[in-house]
């Protein structure tokens, strides 16, 4: 698509949008003038609190959770859970996986020279991880905070019946830059716009009245097309949260996760965002004011989005473009984690990894995140599947420049004991 035809087709986009909804224009600069009071109190609020901002639970306590801690939750988009798999095993799991990369030098990661960053799926740690009892069990219970309208039915949806959905690791050493992971969406990206269904997880917030917008909602998320464009790295899947489980202690300032913790706020924002223009300068204090800003559906602009392999890459927010977010205070770290601690956060939540790494030791986490049983779900879990058995790189992922069963130790299989683990994985389920 050239340039100019990519411009007409944004620029319609947003007027086919502007004209799905009565009243449109009035509608959401109404909102987008009430987001802006509400930004300006929370961005406060979120930049004081620091790392103790994000909610921290104990696993063994996520069955009785009272209501206004499942609500923060909810509100925050993100969370700490603590002692999901013993200490021993998580040291044990790194320990592994530092001995596979050491007997196997050229497998695919970077930076190259110093990798640290693993384009790995399928070792036998990981393998092991997404198929313990304790991570499917937590992937559950965050599965279940999504709920469908009262009275609906989605058919071939079990929130609870996990699914696993393979991804990489990292053993970042103290010291290193890191440039990679700036703020930014995960997920979906022009899509949150373009496609109709999920475009609908929005609808609230394009009929102007985002304080209704539930990012918990099933309806929209469960066949969302996510990857229109094929673009590799590009999730195809609902992931109700993503995560990582940590193998190493890892604090603030040791190169861990950064997140904007209010996915109700972010979202209303990122979404109306490309609907209005600024009209002072971004660093103005006159951003909080909506008469700067002006309603536009004329141009081309979905800032934060930009082209990238024959598809879109973003949202990425950035103080110049999303100036109210106050990305640079309050991108909060998530609080020091311990082997064997998760960290989730929702998938549409703006998500960055501290640019530098002060700590004395290895940061290391395995990305795991939390999937419901739905038909496109289980769709690319069947497909997934097949490439697990052949030892390469799962279907969302680009080809592996080294293919895992090339490589000595890779997992298999019969690496996975667990029932509820094997079914996760699409494998049939043994019976003894």
């Amino acid at each position: 698509m050239s340039d100019s035809t990519s411009a007409l087709h944004l620029i319609h986009l947003k007027n086919e949008i502007a004209s799905s909804y009565p009243d449109f224009e009035e509608r959401v600069t109404q909102g987008w003038a009430d987001i802006l009071v509400e930004l300006k109190k929370a961005t406060q609020n979120i930049s004081v609190g620091g790392p103790e901002f994000i909610p921290q639970v104990q696993f063994s306590e996520l069955e009785s959770l009272p209501a206004d801690k499942i609500d923060e939750i909810r509100r925050k988009g993100c969370l700490v859970i603590k002692d999901v798999v013993d200490d021993a095993q998580a040291i044990s799991w790194r320990k592994s996986l530092e001995d596979f990369v050491s007997t196997n030098p050229d497998a695919d990661g970077f930076p190259d020279g110093n990798k640290q960053f693993f384009d790995l799926y399928w070792t036998k740690s990981q393998v092991e991880a997404r198929a313990h009892p304790n991570m499917l069990a937590a992937s559950i219970w965050l599965n279940n905070l999504y709920h469908a309208e009262a009275g609906q039915k989605l058919d071939g949806v079990d929130l609870s019946s996990p699914l696993s959905y393979a991804d990489r690791f990292r053993i970042r050493h103290p010291g290193t830059g890191w440039s990679a992971h700036p703020p930014h969406v995960d997920g979906g990206t022009l899509e949150r716009w373009e496609d109709p269904t999920f475009r609908s997880c929005f609808a609230d917030i394009l009929s102007g009245q985002w304080r209704k917008h539930d990012p918990f909602l099933l309806a929209g998320r469960v066949g969302a097309q996510t990857s229109l464009c094929h673009r590799p790295e590009q999730s195809s899947i609902f992931r109700s949260f993503q995560g990582w489980l940590a193998m190493s202690e890892t604090a603030p300032t040791e190169g861990t996760l950064k997140v904007f913790p209010d996915v109700l706020l972010s979202n209303a924002y990122l979404i109306l965002r490309p609907f209005f223009r600024l009209l002072v300068a971004p660093d103005s204090p006159d951003i909080w004011n909506p008469k700067s800003w002006a309603f536009d559906i004329s141009s081309a602009d979905f800032p934060g989005l930009t082209p990238r392999d024959g598809g879109w890459y973003g949202p990425q927010p950035t103080p110049e473009l999303h100036p109210n977010l106050l990305l640079e205070e309050t991108m909060t770290s998530v609080p020091k984690v311990y082997p064997g601690d998760t960290v989730f956060w929702h998938g549409d939540l703006i998500h960055s990894v501290e640019k530098d790494h002060t700590g004395k030791y290895d940061s290391a986490v395995m990305y795991i995140p939390a999937v419901p049983t739905t038909p496109l779900n289980q769709a690319y879990v069947e497909r997934q599947k097949e490439n697990f058995l052949k030892a390469i790189a799962p279907p969302d992922f680009p080809v592996q420049t080294k293919h895992e069963n090339s490589l000595v130790g890779f997992g298999k299989a019969d690496d996975i004991l667990n029932p509820l683990g094997r079914k996760a994985m699409g494998l049939p389920v043994s019976v003894v």
